[in-house]
């Protein structure tokens, strides 16, 4: 079975999973006057939620560009057991215009939720989540965050019902001096 394959069956089983029981974070509104522009461009992953398809992967980034039909081109990557990882999706908005709710894939025809739930005043961190409180990540423009700023999130998820015991901090990415 081919990797993309692979991936497309564990996107399938999670979401499966998620049916089941899972927390939902629909009383968790999404950030309002949101500007897709100023989210475009490349964010660190500061923490998540655990999941399978994540598993060991440390150097994560996501990187977001304007597709010309109005959706956004999402390639994550990270480094997993040494080696580099690359996955391209795209996703496309569901919310009211201005309203930072999205749904993204990465093996269409599935399609999963992606709702900014905080978002810093200059694009500099944002909390995302999805359909269900399994998922969280903490995101940021910079490799690391200032421990206050990062408590600050923690306790916000803590309050909205997020399993914050369980977050995983991935290696940051290395960023070397030019």
């Amino acid at each position: 079975m081919n990797m993309r394959w692979m991936m497309a069956l564990v996107a399938l089983l999670a979401g499966a999973a998620g049916c089941r029981g899972a927390a939902s974070t629909a009383d968790i509104p999404a950030v309002t006057g949101f500007e897709a522009e100023r989210y475009m461009g490349r964010w660190y992953e500061i923490a998540r939620l655990p999941h399978r398809f994540e598993r060991g992967m440390d150097q994560v980034t996501a990187d977001y560009s304007l597709a010309g039909d109005g959706r956004i081109t999402v390639v994550n990557s990270g480094v997993k057991a040494g080696e580099p990882r690359r996955i391209q999706g795209v996703a496309r908005f569901t919310g009211a215009p201005g309203c930072g709710e999205l749904e993204v894939s990465f093996f269409r025809p599935f399609w999963g939720d992606y709702r900014i739930i905080r978002l810093e005043p200059d694009y500099s961190a944002a909390v995302v989540t999805s359909g269900t409180r399994d998922y969280l990540w903490i995101l940021s423009r910079t490799p690391e965050l200032e421990p206050e700023q990062l408590r600050s999130y923690i306790n916000d998820a803590k309050a909205l019902g997020f399993a914050v015991d369980r977050l995983e901090f991935p290696a940051p990415v290395k960023v070397t001096p030019r």
